[in-house]
């Protein structure tokens, strides 16, 4: 590791750290949150700088978490594509992370689920809904591909971010399109989360967990992090207004 390269290391840490406090809101479990959130910038940044450590990665690890359970401290949401090793971008190992991966990073029946188990069940403090440049399903919705089998019904919860990015971007074509869809569809699959987990609502509500945006880029191995939903208390106010109207 040459000084160049760690000297760089530590100034993207240190400015990590100074953009932190608008990534996390303050909670009653917050110093958790933000130790979990520390711990993926960091390794993310280890791991774009070249500076990797492999940690957790032992037999040693691997009976731990056996005899001992699992013990994740964030819950990642991901698209499948084999360009995102969720662990591997966060420089995280066995029993780290509880990663649920869908193309098109969609939060549907089976996603939410997963999403639940990782942190009502198991009580990780952050959950982060991570996209990617170059998405494929993505891709596919922004140009109106032709998909077959089930893959139309996979990609449908991606269609109203398309929508809202058209309506507030009417002149955006091609990979202006795709990107701000990218980013959009984080958004939308947050909503969807919100909209059909009364769980995870009650736990944002409490402090108990922090629900973070974010865009992988597949190129230069960097995590673009986006924050929390811009109107993540106005939507779940109307929306808990909402059920209780029905």
């Amino acid at each position: 590791m040459s000084g160049r390269v760690y000297a760089k290391y530590i100034i993207c840490c240190f400015m990590s750290l100074m953009v932190f406090g608008g990534m996390i809101d303050a909670s009653a479990n917050s110093p958790n949150s933000a130790e979990a959130f520390i711990k993926l910038l960091s390794g993310n940044l280890r791991f774009n700088s070249g500076l990797s450590t492999h940690t957790n990665i032992s037999a040693k690890r691997r009976k731990e978490v056996t005899t001992g359970g699992q013990h994740p401290f964030a819950t990642i949401i991901a698209c499948s594509d084999s360009r995102v090793p969720v662990e591997i971008l966060f420089d995280q190992g066995v029993g780290d992370l509880f990663v649920i991966k869908v193309a098109g990073n969609v939060c549907n029946t089976d996603e939410i689920g997963s999403i639940e188990y990782g942190v009502d069940h198991l009580g990780t403090p952050v959950l982060v809904v991570l996209g990617h440049t170059n998405c494929g399903a993505c891709t596919a919705v922004a140009t109106g591909a032709d998909v077959h089998g089930s893959i139309p019904d996979l990609i449908a919860p991606i269609r109203p971010a398309l929508e809202k990015v058209k309506a507030a971007h009417p002149k955006l074509q091609d990979k202006a399109l795709v990107s701000a869809l990218i980013e959009a569809n984080v958004w939308q699959a947050i909503e969807d989360l919100f909209l059909r987990s009364s769980s995870t609502r009650e736990r944002v509500k409490m402090g108990w967990v922090n629900v973070i945006g974010a865009v992988y880029n597949i190129e230069t191995g960097t995590v673009k992090w986006m924050g929390t939903h811009p109107e993540e208390e106005s939507f779940l106010t109307r929306l808990e207004k909402e059920l209780r109207e029905q």
